[in-house]
């Protein structure tokens, strides 16, 4: 089995669910008591949230980059960042470490192109649904995003910051979300991708009017499938 290593913290409440989603992987496909091996390096998020309000994504880059190192000399194999707004310094620790930096809109298109949808509504941070970083990577495995409108990405971006990432959840928002999906899904989209990996935790693919992509659990999931690839391969 090769060493996970996680840069997370940004929130700790995704942070948490990708650790348990892994271990709960590792043991359901390894059996006894097999858990995972992990390498976790947590940050104060209010300092990176610091860097994304002032626009420092030079700084952001230097702390995640920072991170992932502290990763690989934990005994990292390869490294996953827990959030998707981040993976706009995707290339700042990529660059970092000399394991392989697992993206996570590859893990995201992996599921699309498994279930054929081509068209992904894009529910995340503001600058996730705004700017193209994430869109473009999505777009090298042939899947097209559909974002919400102004309103729209005023409403799933203030949750993201003022509620979710701090631990809040409410019913309201979970409602409001809902309506911004169907409006995604009569403008073309063939799912939703829950492109914060806190969403997950407000809404689930019960709640949601089109299928759900969940960002933490393609994430978490291709990253279990890379660390056990080598043990499931008959000698």
């Amino acid at each position: 089995m090769k060493t996970i290593g996680l840069v997370g913290g940004m929130s700790w409440h995704s942070t948490a669910t990708y650790y348990r989603m892994i271990n709960e992987q590792v043991a359901a496909r390894l059996g006894g008591h097999a858990s995972a091996k992990i390498s976790l390096q947590s940050l104060d998020f209010s300092e990176v949230r610091d860097c994304q309000v002032r626009g420092d994504w030079d700084g952001s880059a230097a702390l995640l980059a920072d991170a992932a190192r502290r990763c690989e000399a934990g005994g990292a194999d390869l490294v996953g960042l827990c959030t998707n707004l981040m993976h706009k310094n995707f290339g700042a620790l990529e660059d970092a470490v000399s394991v392989p930096a697992v993206h996570i809109a590859d893990a995201v298109a992996a599921v699309a192109r498994r279930e054929g949808w081509t068209t992904l509504g894009l529910l995340g941070a503001r600058w996730v649904m705004e700017e193209t970083f994430y869109a473009d990577r999505l777009a090298t495995h042939g899947i097209s995003v559909v974002v919400p409108d102004e309103a729209g990405r005023d409403l799933v971006d203030r949750v993201v910051f003022d509620e979710i990432t701090q631990g809040v959840f409410r019913d309201e928002s979970r409602a409001a979300y809902v309506e911004v999906m169907r409006d995604l899904q009569e403008r073309g989209a063939d799912a939703v991708v829950l492109a914060c990996t806190e969403i997950g935790l407000l809404v689930g693919a019960d709640d949601a009017p089109l299928p759900v992509v969940d960002s933490a659990v393609a994430h978490a999931s291709l990253l279990v499938d890379l660390a056990l690839a080598p043990a499931l391969t008959p000698a």
